[in-house]
């Protein structure tokens, strides 16, 4: 069967799933007219994306809270700095998408581009890009669930992450210290050092009300960072400031 028969097949899946609750291999090897071999080679693609969980005979879903957080409506002003964002990104463009509210607006603008490669270490984010019409291929980082960041991070996400070159990082930040680049409440910032070796530009996105904002937990230097989009209520001198670490800033319509 051809690629795209499989992928319609587990596009399928997934419904059924999701309508559902759980599936059994048998009864996905009946419906599909398809050996119950190639049907377990689905169900563990679809768990290695984190669609589903594996369970002996079948698959069941998600937990609705884990997934629940990317049904909340993205804020207008983050909407608005993920279109702005979204004009970098060309059709058969590898990129990273972090996990993050912000970045989270970057999802349904990706429908127009053609070819792309998805990486991310969110659960919702990959439910998510798996929706879309276009199909990109989605990639999962995998490795150990933080409540905290609601993403997946450790050594062993960021041995999958070395494994691949990509494009662009879209990544956010809790705040943005002038003098020394973004920074976050999070301790954990491995996962996102490595995502910005990994790729050829990394770009932040932020709402205005967060640069100038002093975090204990440096994550990325302003070396690290190729470009900063935020809305345009930016101070001036922020915004130059910014601009004299060689950083491009872009900037986006505030929305309400």
């Amino acid at each position: 069967m051809n690629k795209r028969n499989t992928q319609q097949r587990r596009h399928s899946i997934i419904t059924i799933l999701n309508e559902q609750g759980e599936v059994s291999v048998d009864e996905l090897s009946l419906r599909f007219e398809t050996s119950e071999v190639t049907i377990r080679k689905d169900l563990a693609a679809l768990e290695k994306t984190g669609l589903l969980l594996r369970r002996y005979g079948g698959a069941v879903a998600i937990p609705d809270e884990v997934t629940q957080q990317f049904s909340a409506k993205i804020a207008p002003n983050k909407l608005s700095i993920a279109k702005t964002a979204a004009q970098l990104i060309k059709d058969h463009n590898r990129i990273i998408i972090d996990s993050g509210t912000t970045t989270s607006g970057l999802i349904e603008q990706l429908n127009d581009k053609r070819g792309l490669v998805v990486m991310t270490n969110a659960l919702h984010l990959a439910n998510a890009i798996h929706e879309l019409e276009n199909e990109p291929t989605l990639l999962m980082t995998g490795g150990t669930w933080d409540p905290h960041s609601e993403s997946f991070q450790g050594q062993v996400a960021e041995q999958v992450l070395r494994s691949y070159n990509f494009d662009q990082l879209f990544i956010g930040a809790d705040g943005i210290d002038l003098e020394r680049g973004t920074t976050t409440f999070n301790e954990l910032t491995g996962l996102s050092k490595v995502m910005a070796e990994v790729s050829r530009e990394v770009i932040v996105m932020v709402d205005s009300d967060k640069i100038g904002k002093r975090i204990p937990n440096l994550e990325l230097p302003w070396a690290k960072v190729s470009v900063l989009v935020t809305d345009d209520r930016i101070d001036k001198c922020a915004l130059k400031q910014i601009s004299d670490q060689g950083v491009r800033v872009m900037l986006a319509p505030y929305a309400q």
